[in-house]
C-alpha cells in the first residue's frame, strides 16, 4: 500500500511488521490495527451486524454499570496492553477500583472484561489465542461472542469456559456484579 511518491521512492503507509515496535505502535496508535508481537494485525471493517451486536452489548451492559457505578465502559478503539500485544476489544469493561489515573492513552492494564465478536474473517484459533491472552494478562472474563451460531463462548480461565446459546442467561458473574441479560437479546 502506498500513500505518496518522492523522488522514484515509495514511502508505505505503515512500517513493516519486522520493524515496528511496541513504543513505536503506542506513539502512532495505528487505526485499524492491533499489535501483536511486533506486527500490525489489520482488523477487519465492522459489519453492519456486528455493529448492532456491539450495540445491543455496550448498550445493555453500559446501563447496568452506569446505574450501578461500577466503573468504565470502552468500545473498539480503546487500547489495551497485554503484555507485548496491543487489542482493541469490541466493548472492555475495567472497574472503577483498576481505572488508571491517566486515562488520555490506552490503557497500560488489561480490562475486568474483554467482548470480542467474531467476524467472518477471524479463525476460530485465533479468536481463542486472544481469549487466552486476555486471561493470562489478567483479564477476568472474556466474552466472545460468534453471530452465526448466536453463541456467546465465556472463558473464565484456558480450562474454565461455557458456551452459551440464544435459550441460556449471560451474566457478569463477579466481574460485572448484578448484569444478567437473556442471549437471544444480544442479537435482536
Amino acid at each position: 500500500m502506498l500513500n505518496s511518491q518522492t523522488n522514484s521512492e515509495t514511502i508505505p503507509d505503515t512500517p513493516t511488521p519486522h520493524t515496528m515496535t511496541l513504543e513505536e505502535f503506542l506513539e502512532n496508535d495505528f487505526e485499524g490495527y492491533e499489535y501483536v508481537k511486533g506486527e500490525l494485525i489489520p482488523m477487519s471493517p465492522p459489519s453492519m451486524e456486528h455493529g448492532e451486536i456491539s450495540s445491543n452489548v455496550h448498550l445493555r451492559l453500559g446501563l447496568h454499570v452506569r446505574e450501578n457505578q461500577l466503573g468504565r465502559l470502552y468500545i473498539a478503539e480503546t487500547t489495551f496492553q497485554l503484555g507485548d500485544r496491543l487489542v482493541k476489544p469490541d466493548v472492555a469493561f475495567v472497574s472503577t477500583d483498576r481505572l488508571p489515573e491517566n486515562r488520555r492513552k490506552g490503557s497500560p492494564i488489561p480490562p475486568d472484561l474483554a467482548v470480542e465478536i467474531v467476524s467472518p474473517s477471524d479463525k476460530h484459533y485465533d479468536v481463542t489465542e486472544k481469549a487466552f491472552a486476555y486471561l493470562n494478562a489478567g483479564t477476568r472474563l472474556v466474552w466472545v461472542i460468534e453471530p452465526v451460531a448466536k453463541t456467546v463462548m465465556v472463558y473464565r480461565s484456558e480450562t474454565d469456559f461455557t458456551l452459551l446459546t440464544c435459550g441460556n442467561t449471560l451474566t457478569g458473574e463477579d466481574v460485572v456484579e448484578g448484569f444478567a441479560c437473556p442471549v437471544a437479546q444480544l442479537f435482536e
